[in-house]
C-alpha cells in the first residue's frame, strides 16, 4: 500500500523519500513525540503531543477541555508530522553540515478513537510495554476529562537522510575534518519517586528500558 498523493509527492531530494506502509509504521512506532498542525479561523496553529500507531490509525490524546482538541474533533484537517534525529553530519564546507534524520509527515482528518480506555493503554504500552498491567487504570471521571483522536494513515510520506557528508569535488582537498557524530535516545537509571514507600522495587519492565 502506498500513501503517496499529489501533496505527498516529494519534490526536493525525493531519492530521499519513501511512500511505502512498513517504513512510515517504523518511523511512527519510535517515534515518542508529534507536532499536530492545522489552521482555525485563518490562523495556523501546531501542538506538540505524545503519539502512538493502532494498526491503521494514529492515536493523540489530550484534556477534553483543551481548545486543540476541541478545533481538530471538530473535523479541521490536520497534518501530523515526527521526526527521529540519528546524527550530525559535519561537512568540510559550512553549507553542506546537515542531519541524518528519520521524518514522517501524515494528512487527514482526526475523529474520536472509539474506545477511550484502549487509547490509553496502547499510550501506556508506547511508553513503557508491560507497563498497564502494574498500574491503576483511569476511573470514570478521567476517562471523561480525556479525549483521544484517531488519525488514518492512508496520506503521508517518509523522508529519510542517511551516510556521510556530500561535498563539492574541490572542497575534498581541504584539511578540514568531516564525518558523522551518531545520536541516540538512551534511558538512563531509573531515579525513584521521593514517596515511593518502602520495599518496592524497580520492576522487570522498567529495567528493560535499559537493556
Amino acid at each position: 500500500m502506498t500513501l503517496k498523493t499529489q501533496r505527498t509527492k516529494l519534490r526536493r531530494a525525493p531519492q530521499r523519500g519513501a511512500h511505502d506502509r512498513a517504513t512510515i509504521d517504523a518511523i511512527l512506532d519510535e517515534a515518542l513525540i508529534a507536532h499536530v498542525a492545522w489552521v482555525q479561523d485563518g490562523r495556523p496553529a501546531v501542538i506538540p503531543t505524545l503519539l502512538a500507531r493502532d494498526g491503521d490509525h494514529v492515536l493523540i490524546h489530550g484534556s477534553s477541555a483543551s481548545r486543540a482538541i476541541r478545533a481538530l474533533r471538530a473535523g479541521l484537517e490536520a497534518c501530523v508530522e515526527v521526526t527521529l534525529i540519528d546524527g550530525l553530519v559535519l561537512a568540510r564546507s559550512a553549507f553542506h553540515h546537515s542531519i541524518n534524520y528519520r521524518s514522517v509527515i501524515l494528512y487527514g482528518t482526526l475523529e474520536e478513537a472509539p474506545d477511550k480506555e484502549r487509547a490509553l493503554e496502547i499510550f501506556t504500552e508506547k511508553l513503557i510495554p508491560g507497563r498497564w498491567e502494574h498500574v491503576r487504570w483511569p476511573n470514570k471521571k478521567e476517562l471523561k476529562g480525556t479525549a483521544a483522536l484517531k488519525l488514518p494513515i492512508d496520506e503521508g510520506s517518509a523522508k529519510i537522510r542517511t551516510g556521510p557528508p556530500v561535498d563539492d569535488d574541490e572542497d575534498y582537498e581541504l584539511d578540514a575534518w568531516a564525518g558523522v557524530v551518531p545520536l541516540t535516545l538512551t534511558a538512563q537509571a531509573p531515579v525513584p519517586d521521593p514517596l515511593l514507600r518502602e520495599g518496592i522495587d524497580t520492576p522487570e519492565h522498567v529495567r528493560s528500558l535499559l537493556m
